[in-house]
């Protein structure tokens, strides 16, 4: 592999950053027909993909449009041009994959996705440290209204039920860090990338893979699925966030080692 345009730090068991990565390279390839993407062993690199500024530059750049103008919970959402992209995947009408959505009544996934889209302008989201950069982000309408995020990200997920932080700030209605760039890229990548079930088909548990050769964004959902390599997979839980068990939030995954036998 020639060296890297871009490269981005990644923490491989944050589920959320893992699928950020994927849709990174997804929107890359929209722009540079020959971008390729793999992960090292605690990075991800882009080639063929022009640098990282403009990268994002383009992606806070591009409009998004609600396609469902009665339905802002869980609207279908187009990312304009440069990109074209239609992002969709939580209407997919399939039990296993259905605890993926994180969020639930009153979040508007199309108000969610513009706040962090917005957020994502600032300085620190062209370098390095992009899915690293924390920052509380604000409706792009109204700056003084702050936005919480979907949850993809894990660092927030144990942070949000009682039992383990002694309230709850959704309760308490409280506003705290987001990664913004975690959670908008990671509603991009899984439209293509999406982890495998582990049975039973409810159990909201989830494996993912990690591949080490460069790999265009089309190739991507056999490689996530461990077709090219199963020494770097991970498993992680859709945990319910709330006490109403409707809210959910990514966690942290742990490492497994599978056999290609194994299902």
């Amino acid at each position: 592999m020639s060296k890297p345009d871009i490269r981005i730090q990644v923490d491989p068991t944050n589920p959320g950053q893992f699928f950020a990565c994927c849709g990174l390279l997804e929107l890359a390839g929209r722009i540079s027909a020959d971008a390729e993407g793999r992960f090292t062993s605690d990075s991800f690199e882009i080639v063929n993909a022009g640098d990282l500024p403009s990268l994002i530059n383009a992606i806070t750049s591009a409009p998004l449009r609600q396609l469902d103008a009665d339905n802002a919970t869980s609207t279908r959402i187009q990312i304009e041009s440069p990109f074209n992209l239609r992002l969709d995947w939580w209407r997919d009408d399939v039990p296993a994959l259905a605890a993926l959505k994180v969020w639930a009544g009153t979040m508007e996934s199309f108000r969610i996705a513009r706040a962090m889209q917005h957020a994502m302008r600032a300085e620190i989201f062209s370098t390095g440290g992009l899915l690293n950069a924390g920052d509380v982000a604000y409706d792009p309408d109204d700056l003084e209204k702050k936005v919480e995020p979907f949850y993809f990200d894990a660092r927030r997920g144990p942070n949000a039920h009682s039992r383990d932080v002694g309230f709850s700030p959704n309760d308490l209605s409280m506003t705290t860090t987001a990664f913004p760039a975690v959670e908008f890229l990671c509603l991009v990548g899984l439209q293509r990338c999406r982890p495998v079930p582990v049975p039973p088909t409810r159990s909201r548990i989830y494996d993912y893979f990690l591949w080490s050769q460069p790999l265009a964004p089309l190739l991507l959902p056999a490689a996530v699925a461990g077709l090219f390599g199963r020494e770097r997979g991970y498993r992680f839980e859709s945990w319910f966030r709330t006490g109403q068990k409707k809210h959910k939030a990514f966690i942290t995954a742990k490492s497994i080692n599978l056999q290609p036998t194994d299902p």
